[in-house]
């Protein structure tokens, strides 16, 4: 099955996107720990890191670099891979 194309004409929708990428990051344990070490933060700091400016962008930017996780997430949200890049570009408006 093809996913189809969808577009993020908002900042809203792209937010939207992310934090699914987010919760489905947080199924990938070894994937997650990677994250938050990248981004010097700890578990006990996502919840409050999630809600700084740039996380989001800063988590989509972690799936863009990574396509395995980036093609497996997309292939569970029924999405184009590059609608996460797309959605990554909206949060920068």
């Amino acid at each position: 099955m093809v996913p189809q194309k969808q577009s993020y004409p908002s900042r809203e929708q792209a937010e939207t996107l992310a934090i699914g990428a987010l919760t489905y990051l947080a199924s990938e344990p070894e994937a997650l720990a990677r994250f938050l070490s990248l981004a010097g933060i700890g578990p006990a700091g996502l919840r409050g890191a999630a809600a700084e400016p740039g996380f989001l962008a800063g988590l989509l930017d972690y799936f863009l670099a990574n396509e395995t996780l980036l093609v497996d997430y997309a292939e569970e949200a029924g999405i184009a891979p590059e609608e996460i890049a797309r959605a990554r570009a909206q949060l920068d408006t």
